[in-house]
């Protein structure tokens, strides 16, 4: 049977998350701030590189307020080319040993589709969220790894690999598409008993700017399901193309597009920009505690 959704019973309020033994409170918006060690990332690929450039931008992160890094070893940008698992895996290792080793109270996510990627990093550092662009789809091995590893999950919506999902996407409604989705993988991550789950409409991916508009118009939609949403717009051709702008330039129009999301019930704000998307939360918290 299909869950959706209507049957509200199935989910559960989260307001808090748990990673490595701590519990993370997200009764009110944080940040995860990004972190590419790639070099083909549509904005910041080839700034991260070193130990030295990789520990200062996650010092940033710390000091800005992020409460996650977001590590990605492969860029997963519309038009990006698929490289191995043993070179992602090769990218991923030192930054993350080097970041758990100088900031071991941080919480990681990993930003991978790929389990075996998942079981080698936990090898490595132990616990850390799985931020899988794939939403399951990519790799059907991962829903039983994160559940036997007992790892937070972000299931993502995306329509089509990076090299065609761009390619005229269609929907007939894409918010009820999305939700679909994520209500049919959420009630798998359910079964194999997954409890920390978080959603990510897939802002991007397989989506064109009119589809990207609309679901952040209607992103109180996503609160059915009671769980904790991701939102991750940051510097994203949905914005910089409207504006007629480039990634550099799209800065004021993130933070535009971040408090539209926070306003929808966003819990967690994935973005390049630490220090601009705290200050919206607090803004957004201000204006909320007010009414």
């Amino acid at each position: 049977m299909l869950f959706t959704p209507n049957d509200k019973s199935f989910y559960r309020k989260k307001s808090t998350l748990n990673l490595n033994g701590h519990l993370i409170d997200l009764s009110s918006p944080v940040v995860m701030g990004i972190l590419n060690i790639t070099p083909d990332s549509f904005y910041d690929g080839g700034r991260y590189n070193t130990d030295i450039t990789i520990l200062k931008r996650a010092a940033q992160i710390i000091e800005e307020g992020g409460r996650f890094i977001d590590i990605g070893g492969m860029s997963t940008r519309p038009g990006a080319e698929e490289i191995s698992q043993e070179e992602e895996i090769g990218r991923l290792l030192p930054a993350v040993t080097i970041i758990k080793r100088e900031f071991p109270d941080i919480s990681l996510s990993i930003d991978t589709y790929r389990s075996e990627v998942v079981q080698q990093v936990y090898d490595e550092i132990g616990d850390f969220a799985v931020n899988d662009v794939s939403g399951g789809t990519f790799d059907l091995q991962m829903f039983a790894k994160v559940a036997s590893l007992n790892l937070p999950y972000v299931l993502m919506h995306t329509k089509g690999k990076s090299d065609t999902m761009q390619n005229n996407p269609v929907y007939t409604d894409v918010v009820k598409e999305v939700i679909l989705f994520l209500s049919a993988q959420v009630q798998k991550l359910k079964q194999l008993g997954v409890c920390d789950i978080l959603l990510d409409p897939g802002f991007g991916f397989g989506k064109s700017a009119t589809h990207n508009y609309e679901l952040l118009n209607r992103l109180d939609a996503f609160r059915i399901f009671e769980l904790p949403i991701v939102v991750g717009l940051s510097r994203k051709a949905m914005i910089w193309k409207e504006l007629n702008l480039t990634p550099d330039q799209s800065l004021n129009g993130t933070t535009v597009l971040n408090t539209l999301a926070l306003a929808g019930g966003c819990d967690i704000l994935r973005v390049h920009d630490v220090k601009e998307a705290i200050e919206a939360i607090k803004l957004v918290d201000n204006t909320k505690n007010c009414s």
